[in-house]
């Protein structure tokens, strides 16, 4: 599967500009052959805690947007949508995955980030997902869930794939870089890390998106505060062949 990361600019708190931004943007990645095309974290409106006002209901205009890309371009298509789909309960940072013929998968985050108070405006997911996409196992996980290298491992086994999609700041920009390496290497998994570019509430984001092997090389990278599709190809085999090689996973204790 060919897998494309867009390091993108957000319009602040303005969904529907982000996704006419955007469309030109996928529309090159599709014709670059990419099967799989993956935004940030909350790529319409950026990482807002507005969340009553940011926050669509199931199935609302940026899902649609998605549906649309993913349809007109033959490819999945993913990124992470502030949602409310309950009424008495603060909404969910949710990663939804659209495909072709209209299925949808999603995963809410788990791991909201109190150190910026997400967690007093919006909810944490209840589990973990991992999707099987022409055969290719997919685990989906948000920003900081990234710091959390347990619940990583608890699906490295069934994974071949970890998308992380993020609004991750240039302070911590190490951290990023750091962590994304560590899970490949310790996982034996392909990573993808989808990060935006640009500036927003007084942050900078540089970027550093990157597509990493089972063995932590870098497959593709982004050129710092610039957008761009970073592609490359991801084959489950290649997994296969470096845990075999390299039998690590066995080893973890509970």
């Amino acid at each position: 599967m060919r897998i494309a990361a867009l390091q993108h600019d957000i319009h602040w708190e303005d969904a529907a500009a982000t996704c006419a931004h955007l469309v030109p943007m996928i529309a090159t990645a599709a014709a670059d052959g990419a099967d799989l095309i993956v935004l940030t974290e909350m790529f319409g409106p950026g990482f807002s805690l507005a969340a009553d006002r940011i926050s669509e209901p199931p199935g609302g205009p940026t899902e649609q947007f998605l549906a649309d890309r993913a349809a007109t371009h033959g490819v999945w298509i993913g990124g992470s949508i502030p949602t409310r789909d309950r009424h008495d309960a603060h909404p969910v940072n949710r990663f939804l995955l659209v495909g072709p013929d209209g299925t949808r998968h999603h995963y809410d985050k788990l791991h909201p980030f109190t150190f910026a108070d997400e967690h007093q405006h919006y909810r944490a997911g209840d589990e973990a997902v991992t999707v099987d996409i022409g055969g290719l196992r997919i685990s989906l996980f948000v920003c900081y869930d990234l710091r959390f290298a347990n619940a990583f491992w608890e699906r490295a086994t069934g994974t071949d794939v970890y998308l992380v999609v993020a609004n991750w700041p240039e302070s911590r920009r190490n951290h990023w870089r750091t962590l994304l390496r560590a899970r490949a290497i310790e996982n034996q998994a392909y990573v993808v890390g989808v990060n935006r570019v640009g500036e927003a509430a007084g942050l900078t984001y540089v970027g550093d998106s990157v597509i990493l092997d089972p063995s932590g090389e870098v497959l593709a990278e982004g050129v710092d505060h610039e957008e761009g599709v970073v592609i490359a190809d991801v084959d489950p085999g290649r997994v296969a062949e470096v845990r075999d090689a390299f039998r690590f996973l066995p080893d973890r204790r509970a």
